[in-house]
């Protein structure tokens, strides 16, 4: 099962307009997954809940998340981290961080839509959470890449005995 090494992991994570998946627990036990923005930098995710949706009212109760970042064309790359997000700043000071802000919302939308989007939602508070991923429980993956033999591109406990197609 071809994995990402440290660093394919971390160009992955930077590249610009990949989507996160957020999943955390709602008081019911059910899980909520919401697709998000996010950054990459110094070892940890950041990832920015509105004052108002759901999933920041479920992590202020249980900091438990799972987190996905994949993508759809070849070679299928993903990271999965599961931990504990840690709130790094309360809604309600945002200008602490608004230079990071912009900096999640260039990766999706440029510098010049960035600035807008940050004029246009300036007065809807958020606060800020980070997963460190030396603190997280983190799985990598992709498809072989060309040079590299097809067979056992997933895990041994997923075959069959006796399949053709492992490694």
């Amino acid at each position: 099962m071809p994995t990402l090494s440290s660093s394919e992991r971390d160009a992955f994570l930077t590249e610009p307009g990949v989507l996160m998946r957020v999943s955390v627990v709602r008081e019911d036990g059910s899980p909520l997954v919401t697709p998000i923005w996010f950054a990459f930098e110094d070892g940890a995710i950041y990832f920015t809940p509105r004052e108002k949706s759901e999933w920041f009212r479920c992590l202020q109760r249980d900091p438990r998340v799972a987190l996905c970042i994949d993508e759809q064309p070849l070679p299928y790359r993903k990271v999965i981290a599961e931990g504990s997000a840690e709130l790094v700043h309360d809604v309600g000071v945002d200008d602490e961080w608004r230079d990071l802000y912009l900096r999640i919302a260039t990766r999706y939308v440029g510098e010049q839509g960035a600035n807008q989007y940050v004029t246009d939602t300036i007065d809807q508070p958020r606060a800020l959470f980070r997963l460190p991923l030396e603190q997280a429980r983190v799985k990598t993956w992709r498809m072989p890449v060309e040079g590299e033999a097809p067979e056992g591109i997933w895990h041994d406990r997923y075959y069959v005995p006796g399949t053709a197609f492992k490694r």
